[in-house]
């Protein structure tokens, strides 16, 4: 199979759908849909929006969304982590909200070279923890490794992620601009029915702001990138109890190219059913 196919063959029987029942959706012959599974045909462009919605995943998922992995391989490819080692600033807010008294399940979404993952595993968190690079997860296990720590690590895309457990904090960090926003409500509500009462998610976001020029490595694929607008990640904690709601402009070295950033960040928890503040 190739790519297209293999997404095809996996979503529609994680639905249940025989190949007759997805033609008879498409209006195509069962032939059509075994010959796309099998890589001896391609499915008409024109069909694709509607076969992502039959499958409930999105276009970019069943042609592969390569650029941005292919984006940032490129920049993992260097000796030095891209990113530097210092553990982003949410880690320190969420480890006084919810300290490491036990082993608590952490997601890190787009860990990149998991500077962020092995910190807070070295900190008795049970980290899992995924990135569309396989640079940078190749990155990430090398730096686990040298910090003698356990984290679960895997290549995988944030919009096909499967989400097979519940987690006591999700965790993701400069990530969610690359969501288009017609999926953004899908993966947060994904997010938030995955977090276990009492747990937390910690977010952050890029915000588009007009007197802000893009920063001087941004500009390999703009077409990948959806810019929050100013409050919306907040919008979708709206029943959730906030501990962290900022809104800041801060310098970038990143790339080693000095620029700078408008991000909205958020801890929010959410409550027990029947909590009363």
């Amino acid at each position: 199979m190739n790519h297209i196919g293999e997404t095809i063959y996996k979503k529609r029987t994680e639905l249940g759908l025989t190949q007759a029942q997805l033609a008879s959706a498409l209006n195509v012959s069962f032939q059509s849909v075994s010959k796309w599974e099998n890589a001896a045909a391609y499915p008409d462009i024109e069909k694709l929006p509607e076969l992502a919605t039959i499958l409930k995943t999105s276009v970019d998922v069943l042609v592969g969304y390569q650029g941005v992995a292919t984006d940032y391989d490129a920049r993992y490819t260097a000796q030095d982590y891209y990113w530097g080692l210092k553990p982003n600033r949410l880690c320190y807010e969420v480890m006084q909200l919810l300290p490491p008294v036990r082993a608590y399940r952490v997601l890190d979404i787009g860990c990149g070279e998991g500077k962020d993952a092995v910190f807070l595993a070295r900190c008795g968190y049970l980290v899992t923890a995924f990135d569309i690079s396989e640079a940078g997860i190749e990155k990430a296990k090398r730096l686990a490794e040298y910090n003698r720590v356990e984290v679960r690590f895997q290549r995988a895309d944030l919009r096909d992620y499967p989400f097979d457990q519940d987690y006591d904090i999700i965790f993701s960090s400069g990530v969610l601009h690359f969501l288009q926003p017609q999926y953004r409500e899908e993966i947060l509500s994904r997010m938030r029915e995955h977090t276990v009462p009492g747990g937390f998610n910690a977010l952050n976001v890029f915000v588009e702001k007009p007197f802000i020029v893009r920063a001087p490595d941004s500009t390999r694929d703009e077409s990948l990138r959806y810019f929050w607008s100013s409050g919306e990640l907040f919008t979708h904690y709206q029943d959730w109890l906030f501990h962290t709601c900022r809104e800041e402009v801060f310098d970038c070295m990143s790339g080693g190219n000095p620029h700078k950033h408008c991000m909205d960040s958020l801890i929010a928890q959410k409550l027990e059913e029947g909590t009363v503040l």
